[in-house]
């Protein structure tokens, strides 16, 4: 952008600025002796152009190219805002880098699910000091659900000190303004920020892959479910406005995407908050007319919120791929009051039903905590008895452990962790042998394969994953990489294939 629109941009709004596109800013020409723009994007523009500015000069001092390395922990929604993050560094100046010890800007976005992530970062942290001590100019950045919380970053604040930049999952629109301040100051910089409505369109992003990405639909959780933190380091629900959805989907399509990742906290509850509401099943009425698509994924769902509409556009879509993420945590209705989930266990086999009815090849996975606070056998054979009627093709399992800051962690009556580790295991080896089962009974069908990469164990291999999730590992190169092939399902490993294609 010239100056003279830079002179206008400092009197647009977001009503009357939201019609322009990235590509279309200059920011070598951004007027940087105006005031930063109150508006948004537009402030974020000023910004990457003043971090720019500034990493010219740091280059010049240094007499070599800076770079960047983040580091992801945690859920896909942490991975989609880190591919932002990536493409804000991109934007103005820094190189990515494989390693971080051989980085300028070491940026971890981290994960507070559970607190041995938490210690992993303060590992991390005491490691990277070394290498910080011999590259005066590294700076280390801190970001994600773990800085929501207080306590970390007084931890933070007193124990490591050479941490130099610190923000949470609120305020990642402004990274650019947040690295002006940090090449600025000689002192950490904090900006946190409890809540917020705020939601910023049309920022730099990096995808990782060219083929497919995540896509954000929504932000925030309202289900304060008692054993979760995510409501509290994520803030209330947020929908982004269905055309803003539709227009970077549409964007990435043009740009070679065919496979796109619905993201969201409870996908189900999409659009609520909306001042026109919209429905999720709406919303993915309105995605799959987008030409050049080819596959749509979402998570996750919850169940207290899959309605019939839903389930009744994934029925009728060619698109909408067949596997859906459906939590249960437990089979015991009692627990599952005490977790807060708004269901019963006859509700959930309820939907199940229905979604079968509706798409019979679906596979459906699921998420079970073992140890509750207050689990007793019954309880537990419960969930067993959940597991064995609805045959899940996959489970992701895990032990309760305690989440300082929830409900669920001050509860009496902890189960014994003997207990626990047998339950465990017990539901592990029923989970493990009905899916085995349920992948077997493929084997030898012909289907459709979206090729990913290049097999990270064997170079003469490319793997790739069905509509139903599941992976499949066939001879190619790297030229199938993004392409949807036709394959026999040869080989059934218990949890992936090998295959053949038919077709290229």
């Amino acid at each position: 952008m010239n100056c003279r629109k830079q002179n206008k941009v400092q009197d647009y709004r977001n009503d009357s600025f939201k019609d322009t596109d990235l590509q279309d800013v200059d920011f070598n020409d951004i007027n940087l002796t105006l005031p930063p723009p109150e508006e948004e994007p537009a402030r974020q523009y000023f910004f990457m152009a003043k971090a720019r500015q500034l990493l010219l000069q740091l280059e010049a001092e240094t007499g070599r190219k800076l770079f960047f390395h983040i580091t992801t922990l945690g859920c896909q929604m942490n991975a989609r805002d880190s591919e932002k993050l990536r493409g804000i560094l991109k934007t103005i100046g820094y190189a990515e880098c494989d390693r971080e010890e051989d980085a300028d800007f070491v940026l971890y976005n981290t994960c507070t699910v559970r607190e041995n992530a938490n210690n992993k970062v303060y590992g991390r942290l005491g490691y990277l000091h070394g290498y910080k001590k011999k590259n005066p100019h590294m700076i280390i950045a801190l970001c994600g659900c773990m800085m929501q919380e207080e306590k970390v970053v007084a931890r933070i604040r007193q124990s490591y000190r050479f941490v130099d930049l610190i923000f949470g999952t609120h305020n990642i629109f402004k990274f650019a303004e947040l690295i002006v301040d940090t090449l600025s100051e000689q002192q950490m910089v904090v900006d946190i920020w409890e809540g917020t409505q705020q939601i910023v369109e049309r920022l730099p992003n990096d995808r990782k892959y060219p083929f497919k990405s995540g896509v954000n639909i929504m932000f925030g959780c309202n289900n304060f479910c008692s054993y979760c933190i995510v409501p509290y380091v994520r803030g209330r629900e947020r929908s982004r406005r269905p055309e803003e959805i539709l227009r970077e989907i549409r964007d990435f399509v043009a740009d070679g995407v065919i496979e796109v990742m619905l993201l969201g906290q409870n996908v189900n509850s999409y659009g609520k908050n909306l001042d026109e509401p919209v429905t999720f099943a709406q919303l993915l009425t309105e995605i799959e007319k987008i030409e050049g698509l080819k596959r749509i994924r979402f998570m996750t769902s919850h169940p207290k919120d899959l309605s019939d509409d839903l389930i009744a556009v994934m029925g009728r879509s060619e698109k909408i791929c067949r596997h859906l993420h459906l939590p249960l945590q437990s089979g015991s209705s009692s627990l599952l009051k005490v977790m807060n989930r708004h269901y019963t266990k006859e509700r959930y086999l309820e939907l199940v039903e229905k979604i079968r009815a509706a798409v019979p090849d679906i596979a459906i996975t699921t998420d079970i905590i073992v140890g509750f606070p207050g689990e007793t056998e019954a309880d537990f054979e419960e969930t067993m008895d959940v597991i064995r009627r609805v045959r899940f093709d996959s489970a992701f399992t895990f032990i309760y452990s305690k989440r300082t800051g929830t409900p669920a962690a001050a509860m009496e009556d902890q189960v014994p962790e003997d207990v626990v580790k047998r339950r465990f295991d017990r539901l592990l080896r029923e989970v493990q042998a009905i899916a085995a089962e349920k992948a077997e009974a493929l084997t030898g069908k012909t289907m459709d394969v979206l090729v990913e990469s290049v097999n990270h164990q064997d170079a003469s291999l490319v793997t790739g994953r069905l509509s139903n999730n599941s992976v499949v590992h066939l001879p190619g190169d790297k030229s199938l990489i993004g392409r949807i092939i036709e394959v026999r399902l040869d080989t059934c490993k218990g949890f992936y294939y090998y295959g053949s294609a038919v077709r290229e």
